[in-house]
C-alpha cells in the first residue's frame, strides 16, 4: 500500500473531463458546449501552439490572444490595434509572412491558406520589408557589374516583390496599408537593387488598391517612387470612395508626379497628404497649389524637404486666401525667403481656418519675420508656428510666440466651456 495515498488527492471527474478536452482539443475542440465556468479552464489551458485552423473562429477570449502575443512577442502594445489581442496577433503574424516571403521561393500557399483564416480580424498591415528573389548566379552577376546603372537596369528587368493583389483585395475590414519596399538589416550583404520598387511592384499594387474599397489610409515610403509610378498610382485612386489619408514622403517624386497628386486632391476625398522629403520643385508647388485653392476636404499638407523656393511657397499663399479647410501646412526646409513671408502675412490676416504652420529651416529674414507678426495682430485662429533656423529675428520670433500662445489659451480655455453634446 502507498502510505501517501489519500482520497482526497482523487480528482474529480469533471477535471479529468476537462483534462481530455484540452489535450485532445485539436482533433475535437469542444468548447461552446460547455459551462461558462468549464470554458474558463479549458481556456486558460489551452496551449497557444494550436494550429489556427482550429483556434482563429472558435475562440474569442481575449485572455487567450494575449497569451498567443506575450509568448511570440516582447513588445504587445494593442492600442495600435483597435484595442484587441485577436486583432494584433493576425495582424503581427500576417505581417510577419509578408516580410519573409521570397518570391519564387516561399510557398504562396503560406499566405493563402491564412486568407480565409485572418480575414475577419485584419484592419492594418504594416509591412517594412519585401525580399526580392533569389539569384542563383548572383555572385557571379555581381562581379561583372559596377555598382551604380548596369546593377540597377538588372534589378528593374528581374527583381520583382510579393504581389499584395489577391491578400489585400481578399481582406474585406482592411482600413490601413503601411508600406516600404526594401530589406532590413541587410548588412554588408547590401545591393540597390534590394530596394527596388519595379514598375511592374507598382502596376500590381494599383490595381489591388482600386479594388480595396474600405481603404482610408495608404502609406508607401521610402520606395523610390518616381514620377511614373505616381501617375500609375493615382490613376487608380481617383474617386477613392473611402481613402482619406495618402503618405508618400521620402521617395523621388518631381513635379510631374505632384501635378498627378493635385489632380487626386479633387478626385477624392483626401484630409491629409504628405509628400514630406521627395524632389517637388516651383512647377509641382504650383499644381498642388491650385488644387488646394479649389479643395474642400483637405486639412493637412506636409511638404517639408522639397525645394518648392518662393514661387511655389507664393502660390500656395495665394491659395490659402481662398481656401477655407486645411488646418495645418509644413513647408520647412524648402528654400522660402521673404517673398513667401509677405504672401503669408495676408493669409494670416485673412485666413480663418489655419491653426498650425511649418517655416522652420527657411531663409525668411529679418523683414520676413516683421511682416508675419504684422499679419498675426488679429489672427485669432493660429495655435502652432514653427519658425525655427527661419532667421526671423529673437525678438520677432518671441512676439509670434506671444501671439500664438495667446490663441492656443484661448482655445483651451473655449473647449473647456462648450456644454457637452446632448444624448439623443
Amino acid at each position: 500500500e502507498d502510505p501517501e495515498w489519500s482520497l482526497a488527492t482523487v480528482p474529480h471527474l469533471t477535471e479529468l473531463c476537462l483534462q481530455n478536452i484540452v489535450h485532445n482539443f485539436e482533433k475535437n475542440p469542444i468548447l461552446d458546449s460547455l459551462l461558462p465556468e468549464h470554458q474558463r479552464k479549458v481556456l486558460d489551458r489551452l496551449s497557444t501552439g494550436l494550429p489556427l485552423a482550429v483556434t482563429a473562429n472558435l475562440i474569442s477570449d481575449e485572455d487567450y490572444w494575449k497569451r498567443c502575443c506575450a509568448e511570440r512577442w516582447q513588445f504587445c502594445d494593442i492600442s495600435n490595434y483597435g484595442d484587441s489581442w485577436k486583432q494584433m496577433f493576425f495582424e503581427r503574424h500576417l505581417e510577419n509572412i509578408l516580410k519573409r516571403f521570397i518570391p519564387n521561393t516561399t510557398d504562396p500557399n503560406q499566405v493563402l491558406d491564412l486568407i480565409p483564416i485572418c480575414k475577419d480580424y485584419v484592419r492594418k498591415l504594416e509591412v517594412d520589408q519585401f525580399l526580392p528573389p533569389l539569384k542563383v548566379d548572383q555572385k557571379e552577376e555581381r562581379d561583372d557589374l559596377s555598382d551604380t546603372g548596369s546593377d540597377f537596369q538588372l534589378s528593374e528587368a528581374s527583381v520583382h516583390h510579393y504581389d499584395l493583389g489577391v491578400l489585400i483585395t481578399a481582406l474585406p475590414h482592411l482600413e490601413e496599408l503601411h508600406l516600404t519596399y526594401g530589406v532590413k538589416d541587410c548588412g554588408m550583404n547590401f545591393e540597390w537593387n534590394l530596394f527596388n520598387f519595379t514598375y511592374q511592384d507598382c502596376r500590381n499594387l494599383a490595381v489591388a488598391l482600386k479594388k480595396c474599397h474600405n481603404l482610408k489610409v495608404f502609406k508607401l515610403t521610402r520606395s523610390k517612387v518616381d514620377d511614373e509610378k505616381t501617375r500609375l498610382l493615382v490613376r487608380n485612386l481617383l474617386d477613392h470612395p473611402c481613402l482619406v489619408e495618402l503618405n508618400l514622403s521620402h521617395n523621388l517624386i518631381r513635379d510631374k508626379g505632384a501635378r498627378a497628386v493635385g489632380k487626386l486632391i479633387n478626385h477624392s476625398k483626401l484630409e491629409i497628404l504628405d509628400l514630406c522629403n521627395n524632389q517637388i520643385h516651383h512647377l509641382g508647388a504650383q499644381a498642388l497649389a491650385q488644387a488646394l485653392a479649389e479643395n474642400s476636404t483637405l486639412t493637412s499638407l506636409n511638404l517639408r524637404l522639397n525645394c518648392v523656393e518662393d514661387k511655389g511657397g507664393e502660390a500656395i499663399g495665394r491659395a490659402l486666401l481662398t481656401n477655407t479647410t486645411l488646418k495645418s501646412i509644413h513647408l520647412g526646409s524648402n528654400n522660402l525667403s521673404e517673398p513667401t513671408a509677405t504672401l503669408f502675412s495676408q493669409v494670416l490676416a485673412q485666413n480663418a481656418t489655419l491653426t498650425s504652420i511649418n517655416f522652420s529651416c527657411n531663409h525668411l529674414g529679418l523683414d520676413g519675420g516683421k511682416q508675419l507678426l504684422d499679419g498675426l495682430a488679429d489672427n485669432k485662429a493660429l495655435t502652432e508656428f514653427d519658425l525655427r533656423l527661419a532667421e526671423v529675428g529673437q525678438q520677432t520670433e518671441y512676439l509670434i510666440h506671444q501671439i500664438v500662445w495667446a490663441n492656443r489659451d484661448a482655445a483651451r480655455l473655449g473647449s473647456l466651456q462648450q456644454p457637452p453634446a446632448t444624448l439623443l
